[in-house]
């Protein structure tokens, strides 16, 4: 089991008269990603930035403070003091307010994720019964967490024998999508088109494994950094396609197609045979193209 993270906050969980000692973990990690830096190519140094202002040069840390922009240039600016003046009081408790059903939540709205767990023995007994008390309900307990002076809304959720807290947006943070789906027509879709979308929906539906999707452009980033650590050539495999201006499709000719290519087949071992040979010449495309790049060079 791999080392339990340092609580990013501690304090309680609070319904009515109970409380309850609990942390709080960061759920996510950026530990697998792949970070790149700008270097200085000719000396191989990692470029650093120095804080300057235009028309003065470089300053001091001690003579930078916050502004609010409010036109061209032009700033309300703050200072240290006064902002720590309204800054909030780091809250000790997430305090449930209001039970809902996750699906009354606009998906939208959901924003970073923590786990939620138990301070200690004496603590695990009332968090196993808000555990499993949301369970039974089907519902998620809405608070209110102060972390860092700023208070966020937050969603209590049961996680297998945990709980998980998600930060929420609040409502004037997200950009209403009236504007980028105006131009959709109103008229109804036509029934066979719709049917054969439904069925390969149906077809396609499985349970989420997010293991199952990979993060491509990091896989490939990761391969390349490592083909140049061991001195290997690199060599490009081909544009990416672009994508066009959108095609004139037969659309229903395409809904059958693929329908008809997500049937069932039960000689499927067969027809990957058949198709292998078809991914050679791809490979030799690449071997052309690896020539082609030595030439040139």
């Amino acid at each position: 089991m791999a080392p339990r993270a340092r609580a990013y906050w501690q304090g309680y969980l609070r319904l009515s008269l109970v409380s309850i000692g609990v942390e709080l973990y960061a759920a996510t990690s950026s530990a697998q990603t792949m970070a790149l830096h700008q270097i200085h190519k000719p000396s191989g140094k990692r470029v650093r930035y120095e804080k300057v202002v235009p028309g003065v040069g470089p300053i001091d840390s001690a003579d930078i403070v916050k502004g609010f922009e409010i036109g061209d240039d032009s700033y309300v600016v703050l200072e240290p003091d006064e902002l720590d003046e309204i800054k909030l009081d780091s809250g000790k408790a997430i305090e449930l307010v209001q039970f809902v059903g996750r699906e009354e939540i606009d998906p939208r709205y959901f924003d970073k994720p923590y786990y939620l767990a138990p301070e200690g023995d004496v603590s695990t007994e009332g968090y196993a019964v808000i555990h499993e008390a949301l369970r039974r309900a089907d519902k998620i307990g809405i608070g209110r967490l102060t972390m860092r002076g700023r208070e966020s809304i937050v969603a209590v959720t049961p996680l297998g024998k945990g709980l998980l807290v998600e930060t929420l947006r609040y409502a004037n943070e997200l950009r209403g999508y009236e504007p980028y789906f105006a131009e959709i027509g109103e008229g109804e879709s036509d029934p066979e088109m719709v049917a054969l979308a439904t069925e390969l929906i149906e077809r396609k539906t499985a349970p989420f494994d997010p293991k199952a999707f990979k993060d491509s452009y990091a896989e490939a980033l990761r391969a390349l950094v490592e083909r140049k650590r061991e001195g290997h050539a690199i060599v490009t495999t081909g544009e990416e396609e672009r994508r066009g201006p959108g095609k004139v499709i037969d659309l229903i000719e395409a809904l059958k197609r693929s329908v008809g290519e997500s049937a069932p087949r039960p000689a499927r071992g067969k027809a990957r045979a058949a198709a292998s040979p078809a991914a050679k010449p791809a490979k030799k495309t690449s071997e052309t193209k690896t020539g082609a790049a030595k030439k040139r060079a």
